[in-house]
């Protein structure tokens, strides 16, 4: 009987450790207790505004993408918006979801990211299954090369219909936030003074976008990469001097050698941060 007990006790130890080991993702609270995907569903449900942090390449990021989408319409009206659309293809994109245009017609209308049809078509098909807006957040990319090679400034020779697509001048920016001061550390000093404002331009917009959508009583979910809304900066950081009344949650996306715990550098970064194996496949 002993010896019965001690190889269960064996076999239940190797199972775990195998368990841990193959462990593709753990999601986390903003001060590192592991949650499940229902817990943190569940959350959402105080929120107005939800910023969902992505890597735009982690397949896992890409299904709980789709997972939160999915349970907010099975609960709430909801609109969508991703960063992965301009404001200049709105038009044609409520023309898609409203069936006025075919898919080939608006794969040749609409400027879609490269990995389109792998990771976000579901999220853009949902939303057009359940009737929902879906708002192109971004920037044109033109515009934000233009503050980049220029300066805010730059922005003020665009015709006032063209002006439309971006967020009203002129735009506020704090040089002194981590999420653009870093990015000059990162440079480490080599990089042009305006690439953060490039970086803050696209965040001032997408929140623009997301605001002038935002219904009460209709939940709000936005797809963007991490760095937007990580720290509760960047896009967070501009909605908030708008509407800081509104509720709003983060997620986030970060990689670790090791998911069973949450590494001191990503803890607060995020009410929610999803840990992915860093061993785990990418989409491209």
């Amino acid at each position: 009987m002993k010896n019965i007990l001690l190889v269960l006790i064996s076999i239940f130890f190797i199972s775990s450790l195998s368990a841990q080991k193959t462990q593709a993702y753990q999601i986390y609270n903003a001060k590192g207790k592991a949650v499940s995907v229902d817990k943190m569903l569940k959350n959402l449900d105080n929120a107005d505004i939800i910023l969902f942090g992505e890597f735009h390449n982690n397949p896992i990021s890409h299904w709980l993408e789709y997972e939160v989408g999915e349970y907010l319409c099975s609960e709430y009206e909801v609109t969508f918006g991703a960063e992965m659309f301009e404001a200049d293809n709105q038009e044609d994109f409520d023309r898609y979801l409203q069936n006025a245009i075919n898919k080939e017609i608006f794969d040749s209308l609409v400027r879609l990211w490269p990995n389109y049809e792998t990771d976000y078509e579901q999220l853009v098909m949902l939303a057009k299954r359940e009737g929902s807006r879906f708002i192109a957040t971004n920037i044109t990319r033109r515009y934000a090369s233009m503050v980049h090679k220029g300066g805010f400034e730059a922005l003020d020779s665009l015709p006032e219909s063209e002006k439309a697509w971006i967020a009203p001048l002129p735009i506020e920016y704090d040089p002194e936030l981590s999420c653009y001061k870093g990015m000059m550390g990162m440079m480490m000093g080599h990089a042009s003074p305006n690439l953060p404002k490039a970086q803050a331009i696209k965040d001032a917009t997408m929140a623009h976008f997301i605001l002038e959508n935002f219904e009460p009583g209709v939940k709000f979910i936005h797809y963007n990469g991490s760095y937007h809304s990580d720290n509760y900066e960047s896009i967070l950081w501009y909605l908030k001097r708008k509407k800081p009344e509104l509720n709003y949650i983060t997620i986030s996306t970060v990689t670790q050698k090791n998911v069973n715990k949450l590494y001191d550098d990503n803890k607060g970064i995020a009410d929610f941060i999803i840990v992915v194996d860093s061993n785990m496949t990418t989409s491209y």
